[in-house]
């Protein structure tokens, strides 16, 4: 399975990944629209730490043990056949357990509507996560499963 690696030394902080997720997620597809029309309740899907100079992006995992999976008592939260962790908004019903649980703290609630979460899918309608995209230095990369994960 793809996912999103990030390398801190590459990273200098510009949040433009966490412009592009938010864009990705808005009804609109446009910049402009997403920020007068949608923003606060739209919020991106991942989390920019920072700690003086350094500076990372944090999203799902997409752990091939998922606590936020497991957590889950209306099985909103899935494993997809293709290996991703996906969230079902129909089915959520806002216990917010896998917020409690993930370890990586990147489950964030979505108070937009009903009271579910929203967490990073992968952009999978794009083909290529909108971050990965937006990234100037090259410090988020998607790429092909490695060894090192949870």
């Amino acid at each position: 399975m793809k996912r999103i690696y990030f390398n801190e030394k590459y990273c200098m902080a510009c949040r433009l990944c966490e412009i592009a997720c938010l864009v990705a997620h808005s009804k609109s597809k446009k910049i402009i629209k997403a920020y007068k029309e949608e923003y606060p309740f739209l919020k991106p899907r991942l989390i920019i730490e920072e700690k003086g100079h350094v500076s990372f992006a944090i999203q799902c995992r997409h752990c091939k043990d998922a606590p936020c999976v497991t957590a889950c008592v209306s099985g909103a939260m899935h494993r997809h056949k293709s290996g991703e962790i996906i969230h079902n908004e129909k089915k959520c019903v806002g216990c917010w357990m896998c917020v409690m649980v993930c370890p990586f703290g990147v489950i964030i609630r979505d108070l937009k509507g009903k009271k579910v979460v929203a967490k990073c899918d992968l952009c999978s309608d794009l083909g290529q996560p909108a971050c990965v995209d937006a990234c100037p230095n090259a410090a988020l990369v998607y790429g092909e499963d490695k060894d090192n994960e949870k």
